[in-house]
């Protein structure tokens, strides 16, 4: 009777344990992925965007990449998606360039 209270409280200490294991990789994981961090900003002629790592800014995009115009983003969404976008291929430790088709895809108003 003790042997089977003592193996039953062992493994609840396990379950609990391996519980709290995969809560804590959880967790950092969700953290590392929101240290990268974007905002808008307002310009002259439109919307620009950064993208910050730990409260230090990385990029500050005020035009749209990739076309010959020197133009901001139309709209403040517009902006917002293509941040998104090179926070993701920075994320994958992927080059953060934009392309004319990345772009296209994101139906960017040019």
């Amino acid at each position: 009777m003790m042997i089977i209270n003592i193996q039953k409280h062992f493994r609840n200490n396990i379950r609990k344990c391996f519980l709290l294991f995969i809560f804590l990789i959880f967790f950092i994981s969700c953290t590392k992925k929101e240290a990268l961090t974007s905002t808008s900003f307002k310009t002259n002629s439109g919307w620009g965007y950064t993208i910050a790592y730990k409260e230090k800014i990385l990029i500050k995009q005020t035009i749209i990449p990739v076309i010959s115009e020197n133009k901001s983003f139309a709209t403040e969404g517009d902006a917002l998606k293509v941040a998104e976008l090179v926070k993701e291929k920075l994320k994958q430790n992927l080059s953060p360039t934009v392309t004319k088709k990345d772009l296209i895809l994101l139906k960017i108003k040019l």
